[in-house]
């Protein structure tokens, strides 16, 4: 980069004004600067209403997994992902799983926590009694500020008080049903106005007012059944048994394996538009309550087949922020063909256990690199700059010789091209 990363009044400029200034920064060429500026689906000044300083806007492959089968209701599965294989994985775990009916799914109720922070607390027990005595009229106060929850029955349920002695602390959880939002804003809109409120009650000093993302009380549950013909058989079932309680017991293979399960969740929020990375932070302190490890749950049935269940925090909506603002993300919500935020919540753990499903069993059963790289080697080709047909015939060569690598892959292409398209390289 040319000189200082401070640039005064960036902020203010248009996007196309800032996209020069980091051109002639960086010195991109003409033919990078073109391929910045280039027309997109999501204008300019959406985006710019979005996040700041924007230059452009990035594009990422979005894909489709198919055979979904959730409650009986077929679905096709957006997935917004740059890693090969696993809108591929996704839809082969979701295959295996409609053999036996398909996914089993629910959620529970839209409940979010939000945090009130309490410090210099001098009687810890005396404050959360006065706080309880007056919780209905708290309750009422932070009703105040969604007149949209509050018209349909629903906003601030209830109050939970948590003492830490030890830090003179004391952190008021606040209760509210989102309904079919994701629900940050009103919960953290209420948080800071019942603030100063328990301030008064209590004497104490009020700091840090914000939702928790380990959304606990609002879950997502899904089951599936695998068959073992279709996995492999009895020695299949076994191993993979040994993976699952490999994840069970270190967390060096846990996080890993629940890695596996966001491959697909992630993808999917990233499609819609959903806050993936509250979610990641839910699912991952979820997993780690007591002692890290996997958020699925693998069971031999007595038939011998293999019975998956997850269960996952999953603060999710279809309404308000990005699902709404972007056009391309609320048509991909109609590909999705949710009714609902529950609904929504229970085909995104459906997704995410079978991810990890085929995560598992390609690792025990197969072994990871042979798919992964069969399908990372068409990536790796295009890299070396293939095009065409040339694509597939220089992954195919590769992986054969199971070497993918960007430097084979010229390697591969150059003879190929020498040869008139020939593959005897």
């Amino acid at each position: 980069m040319k000189g200082s990363s401070s640039i005064p009044g960036f902020k203010d400029m248009t996007a196309e004004q800032r996209l020069k200034e980091v051109a002639v920064k960086c010195d991109l060429s003409s033919s990078e600067l073109d391929l910045l500026a280039r027309e997109s689906p999501l204008p300019l000044p959406v985006a710019s209403g979005i996040i700041e300083n924007v230059i452009t806007t990035l594009e990422i492959p979005l894909g489709i997994a198919t055979n979904f089968l959730v409650n009986g209701k077929d679905y096709l599965i957006p997935m917004a992902v740059e890693e090969s294989s696993i809108v591929a994985a996704c839809s082969f775990a979701a295959k295996l799983a409609r053999n036996s009916g398909g996914f089993s799914a629910s959620a529970s109720e839209p409940l979010m926590i939000g945090q009130i922070q309490l410090v210099e607390v001098k009687d810890s027990d005396e404050a959360t009694q006065r706080i309880l005595a007056q919780k209905d009229m708290i309750l009422r106060e932070a009703n105040t500020r969604s007149r949209t929850l509050r018209e349909a029955g629903s906003g601030a349920r209830d109050i939970i008080v948590r003492n830490f002695p030890e830090e003179s602390m004391i952190v008021v959880h606040l209760i509210v049903d989102v309904m079919e939002a994701m629900g940050a804003n009103v919960v953290n809109t209420m948080c800071e106005h019942v603030s100063g409120i328990l301030e008064d009650i209590t004497g104490c000093r009020a700091n840090l007012r914000i939702l928790s993302n380990l959304s606990d009380m609002r879950m997502a549950r899904a089951s599936a059944m695998f068959r073992k013909q279709d996995i492999g058989g009895k020695e299949a079932v076994e191993r993979i048994m040994e993976a699952y309680r490999f994840a069970m017991v270190d967390p060096y293979r846990a996080a890993t394996h629940n890695k596996g399960i966001m491959n697909g969740i992630d993808a999917v929020l990233l499609a819609t538009m959903n806050d993936w990375r509250a979610i990641e932070a839910g699912a991952h302190a979820f997993a780690a309550r007591n002692g890290y490890h996997s958020l699925t749950t693998y069971k031999v049935v007595d038939d011998g087949d293999l019975e998956v269940s997850i269960e996952i925090p999953m603060a999710v909506g279809t309404v308000g922020g990005s699902t709404s603002s972007i056009p391309k993300a609320r048509t991909v919500r109609k590909i999705l063909g949710v009714s609902g935020a529950r609904e929504f919540a229970g085909v995104l753990a459906s997704v995410g256990l079978a991810q990890n499903f085929a995560a598992v069993r390609a690792l025990a059963v197969e072994g990871i690199q042979e798919g992964h790289m069969r399908l990372h080697s068409k990536n790796i080709a295009i890299t070396a700059g293939a095009t065409g047909d040339e694509v597939a015939a220089v992954a195919e060569i590769m992986v054969s010789e199971k070497n993918v690598s960007v430097s084979r892959a010229r390697e591969i292409l150059e003879k190929l091209r020498h040869n008139g398209g020939s593959r005897d390289t």
